[in-house]
Formats: C-alpha cells, sequence, structure tokens
C-alpha cells in the first residue's frame, strides 16, 4: 500500500513537470514572448536603428536628386578686396617702375538658374555690381550688370542628368522596401536566437528534472538494495545516472546563460529585460501557392528595382564612356545689360546692350585607340552586369519557389512533432511507474529518457523551423499570406 501511495504522488509530480516543460511560461510579467523581443530589438537594437538610418539615408539621397531639377538661388561676392602693395608698372617708354597702390576691388552677384534635364544645360537669370575704388587716385568707378539671361548647353556630351531620372526613382524605391526587409530579416535572426535561447532553456528545465527523477529513483533503489530486491549494478548505475544527470544540469544551465548573452547582444535587451522565454504557439500556416509567391516577390521585393538600376547604370556608364571621349563641345550665351559709372545709381541710366557667345570644343585627332579601348571597356562591364543580374534573378525566384514550397512540409513537421512529443512523454511517464512496480529493467527506463528529452527538443527545433520559415517567406515577398 505505502509502495502504491508513494507510485501515485511521483506520477502525479510528473504530470506536473510535464506540464510545465511543455509551456515554459513563469508568471505573468516574468517572461518575454516572440513578438515582444522582436519589437524591442526593431526599436533598440543596433541593427534596428540601422535600417531606420539607411531609410532615411536614401530619403535625403532622394530630396537631394529631386532639387537638381528645381531653381537655385544663389549669393556669391567678395566683399572686401582691399589690397595695398607695390605693383610693377610698365612705363610708355618701356621701362618698369614701382608704385604703391591701395585699391578695394569688389562686387556682388545675385543668380537665379535652372538645370535642363532634357539637354543637360542651365538656363541663368542673374545681377551683378562691381565697385572699384582707387585710394592713391581717389577715384571711384561702378561696374553694374543689372540683369543678365544665359545659357551653358554641352553638344554631344554625357547627360548625367537625364540618367539620374531614370536611376534615381529606383534607388528610392529600393531603399524604402529594403528597409521592410531588414525588418523582417532581423524578425527572422530574432528569431533564431530566440530558438536557441529557448532550446537551451528546455534543456536545463529537462536536466533539472532528470535530475529530480534521478535522485528520486536513487532513493527508492537503496531502499530496494537494502530489502534485496535491487543488484549492486543496478544501484551503481542509478548512482551513475544521478551523477550524469547534475553534470547535464550544470552543463545547460551554461549554455542557457551563453544564448542568452547571444540575444541580448543582438536585440539590446538587458538580463532584467528577459528573465524567461515562453514557447510561442505555432507559426501561422496559411496554404501558400508558390506561384503566388514569386509574384509578390516580384512586385515587392527590393531586389526586382535592384536588377533594373543595375542594368540602367551599366547602360549609363557606356554612355558616359561615349560621352567623355571623342568631340566635345559646350556652347554659352547670354545677353542683358551693363553700364558703368561713378555712382552706383547712374549705372541704371542709359543701359547699353550686352551679349556675349562662345562655343569651346575639344576633338582627339590621334589617340592610339585610347578612346575605343575606354568605350570597349564599359560594353564589356554592362555584358558581363546583364549575365550576372540574369544569374541572380534566377536564383532569386528558385529561392522563392523553393521556400514557398517548404512550407507546407515544415507545418506538417511540426505536428508530426508535437505528436511525437506528447507520445514520448506519456511512454516515458508508464515506462517510470512500471519500473516503480519492478516490471522493467533500468535499460528500458533510461531508453524510455533519453526518448522524452529527444523528443522535447525535435519539436523545439522543429518549432523554430517553422517561425523562421514564415519570417524568412515574408523578407522574400514582402507579403503576408494572411
Amino acid at each position: 500500500m505505502k509502495q502504491l501511495v508513494l507510485l501515485v504522488l511521483n506520477l502525479l509530480m510528473l504530470l506536473n513537470r510535464s506540464a510545465a516543460a511543455q509551456q515554459i511560461v513563469a508568471q505573468p510579467g516574468s517572461t518575454l514572448t516572440l513578438g515582444q523581443v522582436i519589437a524591442q530589438a526593431l526599436d533598440r537594437s543596433a541593427v534596428g536603428q540601422q535600417a531606420a538610418t539607411n531609410r532615411e539615408t536614401g530619403y535625403w539621397a532622394w530630396r537631394g536628386y529631386q532639387a537638381n531639377y528645381r531653381p537655385q538661388l544663389g549669393l556669391a561676392g567678395t566683399l572686401p578686396n582691399f589690397s595695398r602693395v607695390i605693383l610693377p608698372v610698365v612705363q610708355p617708354d618701356g621701362t618698369t617702375s614701382f608704385q604703391s597702390v591701395r585699391i578695394n576691388n569688389s562686387d556682388l552677384a545675385l543668380t537665379l538658374s535652372q538645370n535642363i534635364g532634357l539637354t543637360g544645360g542651365q538656363v541663368f537669370v542673374g545681377s551683378q555690381v562691381q565697385r572699384f575704388d582707387d585710394f592713391n587716385g581717389s577715384l571711384r568707378r561702378y561696374n553694374n550688370q543689372p540683369f543678365t539671361l544665359g545659357l551653358t548647353q554641352p553638344l554631344g556630351q554625357f547627360n548625367a542628368l537625364r540618367w539620374a531620372r531614370r536611376i534615381e526613382p529606383l534607388r528610392y524605391q529600393e531603399s524604402q522596401r529594403q528597409y521592410v526587409e531588414e525588418r523582417e530579416t532581423i524578425a527572422q535572426r530574432v528569431t533564431e536566437l530566440y530558438f536557441d535561447v529557448l532550446l537551451q532553456q528546455v534543456n536545463a528545465e529537462v536536466a533539472r528534472q532528470n535530475a529530480q527523477a534521478t535522485a528520486e529513483l536513487l532513493r527508492i533503489g537503496q531502499e530496494r538494495y537494502r530489502l534485496g530486491r535491487l543488484s549492486q549494478s543496478d544501484l551503481l548505475q542509478l548512482e551513475l545516472n544521478q551523477l550524469n544527470a547534475r553534470q547535464a544540469q550544470t552543463q545547460a544551465q551554461l549554455n542557457a546563460e551563453n544564448a542568452t548573452v547571444d540575444l541580448q547582444a543582438y536585440t539590446g535587451l538587458t538580463e532584467a529585460d528577459a528573465p524567461a522565454l515562453a514557447v510561442p504557439d505555432p507559426a501561422p500556416q496559411p496554404a501558400v501557392a508558390p506561384a503566388l509567391a514569386l509574384e509578390q516577390a516580384r512586385q515587392n521585393r527590393s531586389a526586382t528595382l535592384s536588377f533594373r538600376r543595375r542594368l540602367l547604370q551599366a547602360e549609363r556608364d557606356v554612355a558616359q564612356a561615349r560621352g567623355l571621349t571623342g568631340f566635345r563641345a559646350t556652347l554659352t550665351a547670354n545677353t542683358g545689360y551693363v553700364n558703368q559709372a561713378t555712382t552706383l545709381g547712374a549705372t541704371y541710366l542709359n543701359l547699353q546692350n550686352q551679349q556675349q557667345v562662345a562655343l569651346a570644343f575639344s576633338m582627339p585627332l590621334v589617340d592610339w585607340g585610347r578612346q575605343r579601348s575606354i568605350i570597349k571597356t564599359a560594353e564589356l562591364a554592362r555584358d558581363q552586369a546583364q549575365h550576372t543580374v540574369a544569374q541572380e534573378e534566377r536564383t532569386f525566384e528558385q529561392t522563392v519557389l523553393t521556400q514557398a514550397r517548404q512550407f507546407a512540409a515544415l507545418a506538417q513537421q511540426l505536428r508530426l512533432a508535437g505528436r511525437a512529443d506528447s507520445i514520448a512523454q506519456r511512454r516515458y511517464d508508464i515506462a517510470r511507474a512500471t519500473y516503480l512496480l519492478g516490471r522493467i529493467s533500468l535499460t528500458d527506463l533510461s531508453l524510455a529518457s533519453n526518448a522524452k528529452d529527444g523528443a522535447k527538443r525535435d519539436y523545439i527545433f522543429a518549432l523554430r523551423a517553422c517561425w523562421v520559415a514564415h519570417f524568412r517567406l515574408r523578407a522574400l515577398t514582402l507579403y503576408d499570406f494572411e
């Protein structure tokens, strides 16, 4: 009767410990869930801050690009520009005389300019005034250009503005999509580290339970040995099992601490933030059609924009190589009004027309194949970029399709692992109760214990694989299949 009562108590204790091991959930407020850890990592970790910084950098680069196509108003000048020196002055008879000079030659200009994206030129409107003072001769003069309209137009040259209009919008959209991808990638990495810690916590909990169970078995074995119902060999095996269980418990605690340090280092959590982690529910398991996953990936991922941008950049480099070699010319023209007088007000009277036109050009006559080699190098780089992008695009599509196909298999594996965990736990409970009644050997009990521990770990591994696959598919498609 005493043994039967003891057996019932032991079974109740084991069932309670089994439930605790299945959940690993402490009292409210003392654990963190997977979602909470991911949220804190996105908000507080260095990688989360870096993702936000990259997005802001992309935004301001886009603002800078847009500013190139908007009017620019600028003020420039040299005020004052005073000098007191002795300069050589050539005399009418050809001799040189060194004379003391005290002058001020200041100028101030206001310019409104606008880039022309279609042609790569620039049109500007400006106003400039210049003042000259000769203090030795008590002379003051003003040169005033109240209005000037001009144009600067490269001819036959590389038009950086036209290519930027095609490339920069892609770069900006790419940076915004990369921000979402980086957050999903962070969630995936946090999930991996989270389950690394969780697995070690499960190992530590299992080791603690095993240590307690082996201690209880050793106590019962010692009583049975004194009664002559247990061999010395089995008693020694029980003592060895207890020592091994205590060593495993110590090692499991060390492994849990090391895994926790890795999680804290990546997420920015402190030791007080995560005393324990809760076992999450299974990841969402919606039906994912590979064709739909690939379609969403093509629409949403930054990689598709990156492929287009890199091809355009390769074409731009070829155009730049052609535009910077061979014939090049720049047309500059301006018209306006100008006048000079001894007072500033007088310069606005009787304004005179002013026109300037200039065409500067350069063209190599003999370059020994330099122009052809530069263009050919750029063309070969473009061809290589096309081959590389095509290969990366095929790899990207295959990755998405493979991940989508494996999603259902991982869900099925998780269900099987959960069932195996439950069966192994029940088998161990029965085996231990049967051993206490003396109906099976210690070896059979050890096999049941090892199977129970292995099933527990396999369930955590399967749960980890499902959650990692969940976030990986989200990162690959930027689509919520739920």
